[in-house]
C-alpha cells in the first residue's frame, strides 16, 4: 500500500468520523427538544381529542331514569316551542321562514287558513321561496304543541 492511499484512507476515516460525530449530536439535540415539548404535546393532544368527542355525539339523545334529562325537557307551551326550535328560522327569515312578527310576510299564508298552516308545519312544505321541515325539525314533539307554536306565531301578527 502506498503512502497515498494510507493517507487516503486516514482522511476518509476522519471524514467519517466527524460525520458519524455530527449525526449523534444532531440525534441528541433532537432527543433534547423532543423531551421538553412532547409533554405539551400530549397535553394538548387530550385537549383535542376531548373536543373531538364533543363534536361527533350523536344529534339525538335518549332520557335515561335516574340521571338529568332536564335538558330533554319537552316544551310545555306554544311560546316555548318557537323559542326552542321555531325561532331558529323563524326569528331570522332562514330558508324563506317568514320571520315572526312580519305581518306582510304572514298575510298570504294566514289567508289560506289554519288547517293550511298546521299541515305545513306538521308534515313539511317545500314553496318557491323555501323550505319548512316537518314539525320544524322536532319530530319528537307532540301535534298538539306544534299547532299552538303556530297558534303562537299567527298571534304575534294578530
Amino acid at each position: 500500500m502506498s503512502k497515498q492511499d494510507t493517507h487516503f484512507i486516514n482522511i476518509f476515516s476522519l471524514v467519517i468520523g466527524i460525520l458519524v460525530a455530527i449525526a449523534i449530536a444532531i440525534f441528541a439535540l433532537a432527543r433534547t427538544v423532543a423531551s421538553r415539548t412532547q409533554d405539551i404535546d400530549v397535553r394538548a393532544e387530550a385537549q383535542y381529542l376531548k373536543s373531538v368527542d364533543g363534536r361527533i355525539q350523536p344529534f339525538a339523545h335518549e332520557a335515561v331514569a335516574g340521571h338529568d334529562n332536564s335538558s330533554l325537557a319537552i316544551p310545555k307551551d306554544g311560546a316555548e316551542v318557537f323559542q326552542q326550535t321555531c325561532s331558529a328560522c323563524h326569528g331570522q327569515g332562514i330558508a324563506g321562514a317568514p320571520k315572526a312578527g312580519d305581518r306582510a310576510a304572514w298575510a298570504p299564508r294566514i289567508a289560506k287558513g289554519k288547517a293550511v298552516l298546521y299541515q305545513h308545519a306538521l308534515q313539511g312544505f317545500q314553496g318557491t321561496s323555501g323550505v319548512m321541515p316537518p314539525k320544524g325539525g322536532r319530530v319528537d314533539l307532540p301535534d298538539d304543541l306544534i299547532k299552538a307554536a303556530v297558534d303562537h306565531m299567527v298571534g304575534m301578527v294578530q
